[in-house]
């Protein structure tokens, strides 16, 4: 494995989120973009190739060292790994139609939901999942929100782009209301 692999292996090892391709530029400075990209990729096929027990992926708009899918199981019922609490039912439909319409202020998502919406938009933005990314045209100039890359991680998504088209979901949710007599 060639030293800027190493380098970029350790890292990514070190970090506890995924790494952005700027971030590794800070630091192999003298390393370009191309370069530490085919280090990225070296490492890549290496885990692929040896067939490691983790796998460098693509995610949140970076690169991070992951556990590969096939061992979660095991290391869950181990208990070894820390899971972050789960969220609820109310964050979740907050969180979606943050994703869908962003940006967005609490009025819009409150008249969407049918409920308020205060203290489930304070737990996302104390779990780093949404943040207020400006502010709107409207009386009082209400604050807007929308994802971050913590959002992405959580999803395993490498941007936005990758969320399922709204299309898709309501074909995948028909069939699910029918079943519940809605």
């Amino acid at each position: 494995m060639q030293p800027l692999a190493r380098l970029v292996e350790a890292a990514l090892f070190a970090a506890d989120r995924p790494l952005k391709l700027d971030e590794l530029e800070q630091v192999a400075p003298d390393a370009g973009r191309e370069s530490l990209l085919a280090a990225v990729q070296e490492l890549r096929d290496h885990y692929q190739a040896d067939e490691h027990g983790v796998e460098l992926v693509e995610l949140a708009e970076g690169f991070q060292i992951l556990t590969r899918p096939e061992y979660a199981e095991a290391l869950a019922q181990a208990r070894i790994v820390n899971r972050p609490r789960k969220l609820s039912v109310a964050a979740l439909e907050t969180l979606a139609v943050i994703a869908y319409r962003q940006p967005v202020g609490r009025a819009e998502i409150e008249e969407i939901r049918g409920v308020a919406v205060d203290g489930v938009l304070r737990l996302l933005l104390e779990r780093g999942l949404i943040e207020v990314v400006g502010r709107g045209e409207g009386i009082g100039r209400p604050l807007l929100y929308g994802t971050t890359p913590a959002f992405l991680e959580l999803l395993g998504l490498s941007s936005l782009d990758e969320l399922p088209k709204m299309e898709e979901l309501s074909v995948v949710l028909r069939p699910l209301a029918e079943e519940a007599g809605e």
